[in-house]
């Protein structure tokens, strides 16, 4: 065969698989949205209607009615947005010490952290609520933002990611021109770890934004729900409006989209322009 057209199949056919693949991934979200502007008689009609309906508007009003969907949403938006930030912040400062510097007890300290990925995040929550309460936090967003301000995938990520990224020479340098460990920190490391932050801030957003099982143990206060927990409320004792339990789904998921292509923007065109440059 010619190789010309040889390659030409090869790469028509990657494309082929990519754009297959890309298409399995987009359902998921595309049939939420057909679910959610049809009725829950239309839902379990078979065969399915592929196709949207028109009944989106009036599901949605239907959520608004049911919840606090604007309140539950800036409650969850503050929650994601500043344990974003704090996990950036901490990670970052935490595996920058880890990857470049050398202190006693830095190799155990390390294990201790690497270990707690083997503890169920479950196993915590009578030990932090009762934490929580000790500090009058129950039923307030500062038990969901502080207890979420680290955490030690983020730091195994950033320093894993720093041994590589942060040259030893380059620090080296920042310490002759006079640099202490704060401007090492925000001057040399921060622009070199962007690509890791920038996924990292991703999962951690939308980690948080999804947050069930914690807020509804410890949001006692009715007017400080979160989104998700606001939702669960969708579903009926004895009968569900599945097509609104979609609707509310649906404005759940936009920001989350949002953020996304956001993020992998900014994490794409750091790792294009780290390649350029290498």
């Amino acid at each position: 065969m010619n190789p010309v057209l040889a390659q030409r199949l090869r790469s028509t056919l990657t494309h082929v698989v990519l754009l297959l693949g890309v298409a399995l991934s987009i359902f998921p979200f595309y049939w939420m949205f057909v679910m959610a502007s049809r009725t829950t008689q239309d839902i379990f009609k078979f065969p399915p209607a592929l196709v949207p309906g028109t009944h989106l508007l009036e599901n949605i009003q239907k959520v608004f009615d049911s919840i606090d969907v604007l309140g539950a949403t800036f409650n969850t938006l503050v929650v994601a947005v500043l344990t974003t930030v704090l996990v950036m912040f901490f990670d970052s400062i935490a595996a920058f010490a880890f990857a470049k510097y050398e202190f006693p007890g830095k190799n155990i300290l390390f294990v201790i952290l690497l270990a707690t990925f083997m503890v169920p995040a479950q196993l915590s929550t009578v030990p932090s609520f009762v934490i929580m309460a000790n500090f009058g936090w129950v039923g307030s967003l500062q038990a969901l933002i502080v207890p979420g301000a680290v955490n030690a995938f983020g730091i195994f990520l950033l320093r894993q990611y720093a041994q590589g990224a942060i040259s030893t020479e380059l620090l080296d340098a920042a310490r002759i021109d006079g640099c202490s460990y704060w401007r090492q920190y925000w001057h040399v490391a921060v622009p070199l770890l962007r690509p890791a932050l920038a996924f990292l801030g991703i999962f951690t957003f939308i980690g948080s934004w999804n947050d069930y099982f914690w807020p509804l143990v410890v949001l006692t206060n009715p007017a400080r729900q979160t989104l998700q927990v606001a939702l669960s409320q969708l579903n009926g004792l004895y009968i569900t409006d599945y097509s609104m339990v979609m609707a509310g789904t649906l404005i759940a998921v936009i920001p989350l989209i949002i953020v996304f292509f956001l993020g992998a923007r900014q994490f794409l065109s750091d790792l294009a322009a780290g390649a350029v440059k290498q």
